[in-house]
This record gives C-alpha cells, sequence and structure tokens, in this order.
C-alpha cells in the first residue's frame, strides 16, 4: 500500500554515493530534460520510506509528517522474553518489525515501533478482548500506568540502525465497573495496549499524562522519529 504525500528530500551532506546514485548518474547522462523528470522519480523510489506496521494509529501518525511511504506487515513473535522488562521489549520489538521490511525493500528507509504497557513492572498488553479489557482497566483504576513507546529507524542497505524509546505516564481515574463497561461498549479499545485509546474515548478515562510526546501515547513518538529520520537523511522540511 502506498500513501501519497509529498516526498521525503535527502541531504546532500547526509548522502553518500551508493551503486544506485551511480546508476542514476549514467542514466541522466545524455538524455533529454524531460526525461531527467522521470528518472528522479525512479532515483527517489530507491530509498523508500517504508512503514512496518499494519496499525491505522500509526499511518495516520506518519501521514501528519506528509511524507510519502509505503506499509509492511511485519510478522514477528511478540512475546517478552523471560526477566525482559516493558521498556526493552518495546525497543526490540521496534527494531525487530524495522527488520522484518529489510528483505522486500533492500534500499529502504524503514521506520519499526512498538509499544508496551506497564504497571507495578508488569506488562500490560493488547487486551484482545472484553474480558481481559475489563481486568485491565480494573486494575489500572486510580493508578499509574506507563507507557513505553519505542522507534526504530534502519537505513536497510547500510544496515543502520537507531531506536529511541519514549515513556509517558498515564494516571487514571478511580473507574467504576459501570464507567468501564459503557468505554467498552462505545469504543472496544481490543488492540490497543492497556485497553486505553487516549485519541478517542478513552481519554475520558484520564486523570492527567505526564510526557515529552503527545504522539508516543497514540503509538509513533514523531518529535523522535524527525531525529531519526533527520540523521538518516530524510528531512521532513
Amino acid at each position: 500500500m502506498t500513501i501519497a504525500f509529498r516526498g521525503a528530500s535527502l541531504h546532500p551532506s547526509a548522502r553518500k554515493q551508493t551503486r544506485h546514485d551511480k546508476i542514476f548518474s549514467l542514466l541522466c547522462q545524455n538524455v533529454k530534460p524531460t526525461q531527467r523528470t522521470h528518472l528522479a522519480s525512479v532515483g527517489k523510489r530507491l530509498r523508500m520510506l517504508v512503514l512496518a506496521s499494519t496499525s491505522a494509529y500509526r499511518r495516520e501518525l506518519l501521514a501528519r509528517l506528509h511524507l510519502e511511504f509505503e506499509t509492511f506487515a511485519p510478522r514477528i513473535d511478540e512475546a517478552p522474553l523471560p526477566d525482559e522488562s516493558p521498556e526493552i521489549t518495546a525497543l526490540r520489538l521496534a527494531a525487530a518489525k524495522a527488520r522484518s521490511a529489510a528483505a522486500a525493500f533492500p534500499t529502504g528507509v524503514i521506520i519499526g515501533s512498538d509499544q508496551v504497557a506497564e504497571l507495578d513492572g508488569l506488562r500490560l498488553g493488547k487486551p484482545g478482548n472484553r474480558e481481559h479489557a475489563i481486568e485491565q482497566l480494573s486494575r489500572a483504576s486510580g493508578r499509574e500506568v506507563v507507557f513505553h513507546t519505542a522507534v526504530s529507524v534502519l537505513q536497510a542497505q547500510i544496515g543502520r540502525a537507531q531506536e529511541r524509546v519514549v515513556s509517558t505516564r498515564v494516571r487514571f481515574r478511580r473507574l467504576t465497573s459501570s464507567q468501564i463497561s459503557a468505554y467498552l461498549d462505545r469504543e472496544q479499545p481490543y488492540d490497543c495496549a492497556g485497553s486505553a485509546k487516549s485519541e478517542g474515548l478513552g481519554i475520558a478515562l484520564l486523570e492527567h499524562i505526564r510526557g515529552e510526546d503527545p504522539t508516543a501515547l497514540i503509538g509513533l513518538p514523531l518529535i523522535a522519529l524527525v531525529s531519526l529520520l533527520n540523521e538518516a537523511g530524510l528531512h521532513v522540511l
């Protein structure tokens, strides 16, 4: 799937002369100016931006940056490792998702992201169904949950990956069973870590949010991502 927005530009100071650059230079020799426009579009696709995620939330967030990108469905085991902290789990899975797309996009700049919620040191994953969501929200009632959102940017051609994790502290209101039921009837956030869909009705569950990036809680920390894209030579502005 391709979402058509303004294409990303590669900063000259960060650009290295790759095999594809040399091919592009040769193609541009002895061709008409009108043909060079087409060749430029071919060259741009050689470093396609790729989002390794099927999440509609992450697609919407990345689209805010007005960059052209493609999506890839990563197939990885998301189970935490023994004695692995929630923060490290998020970082590891974000990097694994990015790497999973490298074979399909060997010259791409690939974004992977993952979010793990934590309550008292215990991992809160996606509930998957109403019963688990009720259990999660009942435990979170009146308490603070930390959402660790990790992002990885992989330059597939040179194998260079950089990661960041952004943690957001969220305090839940004291929730009654009827409030939890009413929320789940209307929102059904079974694909959201911790059962809290803050960009929707889930905001009514929360007392306050403390974090450095409001988009991190939704699933993709754009402030950190822009920095990582800049370092990879893809500049949003």
